[in-house]
């Protein structure tokens, strides 16, 4: 086993075992404020924002008048500014430029202001079953308290912090936003817990597999409307209009439109992005993310599929680099934690 797949799986495993953390400063942080800044949230996300709860956080898509998905982000509604509401959105770093120029090109003469905090702050997940009391232990801060996916603004020796239940593991964790000067103390400190481990974007990528998570560029890209991702509780449709909507409920009648599926292959081989999908001899979907599966000691995979082939128990072929491998349609998420 090549030395730097050995250290993924060690990470991985620590992950699934006891806690990790995480390096995601990169990903982007707008912050958003002014007397219609609930309102157009709203309109330009697919899950309903207006009437969250201070505290709360919700997962959503960005899309296009088209339907096609910009992003899938993290909507946080955690406090007040001069009166009015403040949100934060968590953005891939990837689409950072491009949900910064369609957001501003939506304001028009709204009463909203989008601030770029993300060179400003660093974010730091820690994940594990152990995660939680670490936190509460290093930075004293009481997470049991902490629905998953709520947030609270947060200090520690002084370094003003935002703690939130999330994380892109499968697992419980926090993720903590501290601003770019503070985030060395922050990180050192935790990584003085027994236990305690770093870990890279390589073990990210299989705990989030497992776990289904889809990861832009992937399994979500503007060519793929929300209706086939098989992310319904991220698409709010009742008694609300927003950007994308009349295309997300047409696609949501094709029934000729390919379906995110997961899959279990066959051997200990595993596809890879672009891999074909087949039905006896008839190619009918590709792979989107496929990786050996640490937790389950399989290979696993996602990847969009024609609907008449997405039963589970369904039995296809992959393409594996020029051999057809047996696979077969498994329920997702493929790991869920006790």
């Amino acid at each position: 086993m090549p030395i730097q797949y050995k250290s993924i799986i060690d990470e991985h495993q620590a992950t699934r075992n006891s806690a990790t953390l995480f390096d995601v400063s990169h990903m982007g942080r707008f912050v958003f404020s002014g007397s219609d800044v609930e309102s157009f949230i709203d309109r330009m996300t697919t899950r309903k924002v207006a009437g969250m709860a201070h505290g709360g956080i919700r997962y959503s898509l960005v899309c296009n008048s088209d339907g096609g998905i910009l992003d899938d982000i993290l909507v946080y509604r955690l406090g007040t500014v001069d009166g009015g509401d403040q949100f934060t959105m968590v953005v891939n770093a990837s689409n950072r430029s491009k949900l910064w120029d369609w957001l501003h090109s939506n304001v028009a003469s709204l009463d909203v202001t989008i601030h770029d905090a993300t060179t400003e702050t660093a974010m730091i997940a820690i994940q594990g079953p152990t995660a939680i009391s670490v936190v509460n232990q290093h930075l004293n801060i009481d997470v049991n308290s902490l629905k998953y996916f709520t947030g609270c603004h947060a200090e520690f020796d002084s370094v003003p912090l935002t703690v939130s239940r999330t994380g892109y593991t499968g697992e419980d964790g926090c993720e903590i936003v501290v601003t770019a000067d503070a985030a060395e103390k922050i990180w050192t400190d935790l990584m003085t817990h027994d236990g305690v481990s770093a870990a890279g974007l390589g073990a990210r990528d299989t705990l989030r597999l497992e776990a289904a998570m889809p990861l832009y560029g992937h399994e979500l890209s503007e060519s793929i409307n929300p209706a086939q991702t098989n992310l319904r509780f991220a698409i709010s449709l009742k008694e609300r209009d927003f950007v994308g909507k009349n295309s997300i409920v047409a696609a949501m009648s094709d029934d000729a439109a390919a379906v995110r599926v997961g899959l279990s292959l066959d051997g200990r081989r595993a596809a890879r992005e672009e891999s074909e999908v087949y039905h006896n001899d008839e190619k009918i979907g590709i792979i989107t993310s496929g990786t050996f599966s640490p937790t389950l000691q399989t290979p696993i995979a996602m990847g969009y599929v024609h609907p008449s082939a997405t039963k589970i128990g369904t039995e296809l072929f992959i393409d594996v680099r020029g051999r057809k491998i047996p696979a077969k349609i498994v329920q997702l998420p493929f790991y869920k934690r006790k």
